[in-house]
Formats: C-alpha cells, sequence, structure tokens
C-alpha cells in the first residue's frame, strides 16, 4: 500500500499531548500541513510546512500535490472529525488514503471541566456560520454546547440570549482548553453580555435547577398566545387552519420558507420552530403587523427574520424556497404565486389561505398554470363556546387551503 495522509488531532498542549506513535508519524514526515498555530508547535522540523490560509480547497490542492510522493500529516485541533477538516479530506481523497487520529475534542474537554456527562447535550456550532436561528435550535434543550469563533462571541451569545428572554439557562465558558492559559468558569447571561473572551473558547449553556421556564411542545398554538391587530380579526391564521397548512406545507428541519403577507408572523413561528435548522422569512407590507410579528418572534422563540417589503419585489433577495405560505397577497396573488414557482426547489410547495371564492379561483389558476400539481381542502371547523353550563358550536368562516406541489 502507498502512503496514507495522516490527520493528527492536537490540543493546546502542542507535541506533549500526543500519543508517542502520533509523535513518531509527525517527526517522521517529509511535509506537515495546518494553521500556524498547530504548526507552531513543531518549531525544529525540519521538513516542509503548508500552512492552511485561504480556505479549504487551496489547501488541499497543495496537499494534492505531495501526498502520494512524500510522507505527509495534517494537524488539526482537537478531534479533527468534530466540525474539523477530517471529513472534508476523507471525501475529497477517499477514506482508504486518509487516516485520522483524534485527540480530545474542545467539546470533550469543556465537559471534563464542568463534570458533567455529554451524550445527552445538543452541540451546535457557530464557527463561521450566523447565530439566526439558534434560539428556536436551543428552546427546549436542557444541555447545549456551542462552538464560537471571534463574530459570535460568548458576549454575542449571551446577549443574544438575553434578547429571546432565554435567561434560564447559566453559561460554563472554557477558555484556551488544555493550555498554559487555561480558565473554565460559570457565568450569568447579564455578566457574560458583558465580558470579554480569549478567541479559543467554548460556551455550555444549562438549564438552571428549578427553571419555571415552560417547555412548549406541539404545533398550532392556540390563537391568543399571538400577539395579533385588535378589535381588527382575519390577520392571524386560525389554529385549525394552521395545524392544516402547516401539514401540506411539508417542511423538513432545514427548509428554506418564505411567508408571505405574513400578518402576526404566526404561520412564520411556526415554521421555524419546525424547520429549526432552516431559514424562515416573514414577508409583510403592512408597517401597522411589524411590532406584532417582532413580538411573536420573540415571545416564541422563533428566530425568522422580517422584512418590510412588498411580495413579489421583496423576494427577490432571498435564497430560493422549499415551502411558500401565502397568508395575503395585496393584490398580486397570480404574480406572487407565478415567481414562487419558478424559484421553487424540487419537490417544494406552495400553499394559499383563502377565504374568498375569488382567491381560491386565481390561487388554483396560477398553480395549475405554473405547472404544480394541485390540491385543495375547504375546511370548516366549529369551537365549543359555554352556554348555560352546556356547550353549543360556534361555527369559525369556512377557509380554502390550496396546495401546489412541485413534482
Amino acid at each position: 500500500m502507498g502512503n496514507v495522509i495522516h490527520v493528527i488531532g492536537i490540543g493546546e498542549d502542542g507535541a506533549g499531548g500526543l500519543t508517542p506513535d502520533s509523535l513518531s508519524l509527525v517527526n517522521n514526515s517529509e511535509v506537515l500541513l495546518g494553521g500556524e498555530r498547530q504548526l507552531g508547535f513543531f518549531g525544529t522540523y525540519t521538513g516542509d510546512k503548508i500552512v492552511l490560509q485561504g480556505g479549504l480547497k487551496p489547501f488541499t490542492d497543495k496537499l494534492e500535490e505531495v501526498w502520494r510522493e512524500r510522507r505527509t500529516v495534517v494537524l488539526a485541533s482537537g478531534d479533527p472529525l468534530f466540525f474539523g477538516i477530517a471529513g472534508y479530506l476523507v471525501r475529497r481523497f477517499g477514506p482508504e488514503n486518509v487516516e485520522v487520529i483524534p485527540h480530545y475534542s474542545s467539546v470533550q474537554l469543556a465537559f471534563a471541566r464542568l463534570g458533567d456527562s455529554w451524550q445527552d447535550a445538543e452541540l451546535i456550532s457557530l464557527h463561521g456560520r450566523p447565530i439566526q436561528g439558534l434560539a428556536q435550535r436551543m428552546d427546549g434543550r436542557h444541555k447545549v454546547a456551542l462552538l464560537t469563533d471571534a463574530n459570535n462571541t460568548p458576549a454575542v451569545i449571551a446577549a443574544y440570549l438575553l434578547e429571546f428572554g432565554m435567561t434560564e439557562y447559566e453559561a460554563f465558558v472554557c477558555e484556551r482548553l488544555g493550555g498554559n492559559g487555561e480558565i473554565c468558569r460559570f457565568w450569568e447571561l447579564e455578566e457574560m453580555a458583558a465580558g470579554e473572551f480569549d478567541a479559543l473558547n467554548v460556551v455550555i449553556l444549562r438549564r438552571k435547577p428549578g427553571s419555571n421556564v415552560p417547555l412548549r411542545r406541539g404545533f398550532a398554538y392556540p390563537d391568543e398566545n399571538f400577539r395579533q391587530r385588535k378589535p381588527e380579526k382575519g390577520l392571524i391564521t386560525k389554529r385549525e387552519v394552521r395545524a392544516l397548512v402547516l401539514s401540506e406545507l411539508n417542511l423538513c428541519e432545514d427548509a428554506v420558507v418564505w411567508d408571505v403577507g405574513s400578518g402576526s408572523g404566526a404561520v412564520a413561528a411556526e415554521c421555524a420552530r419546525i424547520a429549526r435548522l432552516g431559514k424562515v422569512y416573514a414577508i409583510e407590507k403592512g408597517e401597522e403587523n411589524l411590532p406584532n410579528m417582532a413580538a411573536n418572534r420573540l415571545h416564541f422563540r422563533a428566530d425568522y427574520q422580517i422584512i418590510h417589503e412588498k411580495a413579489p419585489q421583496g423576494l427577490a433577495p432571498l435564497p430560493d424556497p422549499d415551502a411558500v405560505f401565502i397568508g395575503g397577497s395585496g393584490g398580486e396573488l397570480a404574480n406572487i404565486i407565478a415567481y414562487s414557482a419558478a424559484r421553487l426547489r424540487p419537490e417544494g410547495r406552495i400553499v394559499v389561505g383563502a377565504i374568498t371564492v375569488e382567491t381560491l379561483h386565481g390561487s388554483m389558476g396560477a398553480l395549475k398554470s405554473a405547472g404544480l400539481a394541485v390540491e385543495v381542502t375547504l375546511l370548516q371547523a366549529s369551537r365549543g363556546k359555554p352556554i348555560l353550563g352546556m356547550t353549543r358550536f360556534d361555527g369559525m368562516n369556512p377557509v380554502y387551503v390550496v396546495s401546489g406541489r412541485k413534482e
């Protein structure tokens, strides 16, 4: 068998933390690749050093040039298969050509310092990723570990959690894990938001014992839980309709969703909690509705993006959707459907909530013209109301739920 690429995990304790076998592979290699910090642990290395910079592709292109003919080692932080470079290298060069030798991951070390198990923790990387959507990913989790970066620092994370009222969490921050300057300590969120931290850190969040913040389960939450315009009616998709709409949207965990004519943002909030790894955009032209949308975003810990624009013009900058809900169209129904259908990803859905026969007719025609498979359901629900110690049924306005599917 020819050469293989050895990918060796290394910690802040440097060469002293490697096993004799790993250290021997490094010392006997002819080319050593890695970040500046990892390469700096081997100041007396006599072979060639290649620094990881400019992105993964230029780095692996250089690796491609050397590994077949020369003994090659790649150094990576901690466990190279935990949000690290090793997975990318295995896909690029094949598993038969890459051997991974892991070190302790930063999360593993952080939980060791905390003295708590971590098999039941939610593991989230904010390294090179936006913080948007963290609220719904975290909400209800008892234990969360966060990998940070220069933008998403512990202070930024604390301010974000405070914005969503997530004060049931306490923070444990570990800086320079495994190194000489290691610091691990608990923080309250208010204190952490004003703190300064070393660039190398891991954040663990745990729900405080006895926290009385209720865990929100299921979907199609009661109408009265949402902020909405009153005494006007009809600016919230009613609970019964919302349940069917969410079913028709058929969201996967990482879906991109457009909620057009969002009104109160009720559908957007529900979608964000279902598609917790995705992105949800709530488009609304009425300025008077924006405060309620913002309030519901925070109350339901559903970090959707509010866009004050008229559709379809306001949809242009958004990523292509997996699902589109049209709750209001401002007289642009046909144009919104045509534009959304043209941008819809394969197997995507467009769902329209119609309360008039004109909207029903227009939406069915537009969805068919766009080449989508169309289904419609007439939903007529009644809610029980007390009367003289008994119960009567109060009928709600009928709603047509029209669904178009891209086959």
